[in-house]
């Protein structure tokens, strides 16, 4: 019975942190069906290989094949890369028969709550992280930094120069910066993309001359 229950709390939390959380939250659809067939396929396989008599070999050749699969159509953010770690966290725990079924149910609420609360854009949601190209070359990062918290009327608090480039007079900045509720960027109608866990298309900004 411990097994079946296992099993149910591993649907219903894929479906909870697929659902209630992943999709409200980034809205991307494409990803939805990557989470729910890696989970029920990992679960799926975890339970075989830990009820069938297979060698240890055969097992690790499983996993090997699993951890070389790679989805090469799009890059996924540092945020999704979670929430797919968790989705094969979950199948694991849903298909080990071997588990205490409190023990495993404990730890499917655990990852789920530590989701809820990592994702969560009530923490630290003033935080950006941002790619943006000056048209302007500079090699210093304090004069980068002023310009880059007067351009986005943000507190800059780390910039780093990726790429200067003196024949086109532009520089391309990584800048971590935390919006300020009270202020307004320079620049109007210049739109910024926010940067995910990927190296984001940089956006290319005018200064004054």
């Amino acid at each position: 019975m411990s097994v079946f229950l296992l099993i149910a709390a591993d649907l219903v939390a894929i479906c909870t942190l697929v659902f209630g959380l992943y999709f409200p939250r980034h809205r991307r659809r494409d990803m939805i069906v990557a989470f729910l067939a890696i989970n029920v396929g990992v679960m799926g396989v975890t339970y075989a290989m830990a009820t069938a008599d297979v060698s240890l070999g055969f097992g690790l050749g499983i996993f090997a094949v699993l951890s070389i699969i790679r989805l090469r159509s799009t890059e996924m953010g540092h945020e999704e890369i979670a929430y797919y770690f968790t989705a094969i966290a979950l199948g694991l725990l849903g298909g080990f028969p071997g588990i205490h079924a409190g023990v495993g149910l404990s730890l499917m609420v655990v990852m789920l709550v530590m989701m809820t609360l990592g994702d969560s854009p009530r923490i630290l949601g003033r935080y950006r992280t941002q790619q943006i190209m000056l048209d302007r070359a500079m090699t210093s990062e304090s004069e980068a930094r002023e310009e880059l918290e007067e351009l986005l009327g943000a507190t800059v608090h780390r910039v780093r120069l990726v790429k200067t480039d003196l024949v086109q007079q532009t520089t391309l900045c990584d800048v971590r910066y935390a919006i300020d509720s009270d202020a307004t960027p320079r620049a109007a109608g210049v739109s910024f993309t926010e940067a995910a866990a990927h190296t984001p298309t940089p956006v290319t900004v005018g200064a004054p001359r």
